[in-house]
């Protein structure tokens, strides 16, 4: 009898032990556990998220590089297609320059040559005089004939 009082004893202790876990120790335990599940959900969810945010940010940053590139690219060509415009003009600018001076150069030799020219018909008119007067053994005013001489200088 011993056996099956202590087997009752110790049935309905383990009974009030099982009720008293139920009831008391099992609820804060699956409370503990369905926290941790939903911190580690949520932890799961935010790596998913965070990673995909990731591959977006690394996709606008390919595009941003891309298009700033591009946009280097356009500049360059720009400022080649202007220097190349600039140094055309300077071309120009030089070759037009060089036209002005051989126009003013050959200007200049012009009048040099109508100088000489005079110079050498003033000088022509002088020894024909002189020659004449030689020639002829009188003297001859050169201011009574002007008109002679500058006749004679003209033809020359």
């Amino acid at each position: 009898m011993n056996i099956n009082l202590t087997l009752i004893g110790q049935s309905i202790t383990f009974l009030f032990f099982v009720w008293f876990c139920w009831k008391f120790v099992w609820p804060p335990l699956l409370g503990v556990m369905k926290e941790r599940e939903q911190k580690i959900a949520t932890g799961l969810a935010e790596a998913e998220r965070a990673g995909k945010d990731l591959e977006l940010a690394q996709r606008k940053a390919a595009e941003q590089l891309k298009e700033a590139k591009e946009q280097a690219a356009e500049i360059i060509d720009g400022a080649n297609k202007r220097s190349n415009q600039i140094i055309d003009e300077a071309k120009q600018a030089a070759l037009a320059e060089g036209d002005r001076l051989k126009a003013a150069a050959k200007a200049e030799i012009e009048q040099e040559v109508n100088r000489a020219k005079e110079q050498l018909r003033a000088r022509v008119a002088e020894l024909s005089v002189a020659g004449a007067e030689k020639i002829l053994s009188v003297n001859i005013d050169a201011k009574a004939h002007d008109d002679l001489i500058d006749k004679l200088a003209a033809e020359l």
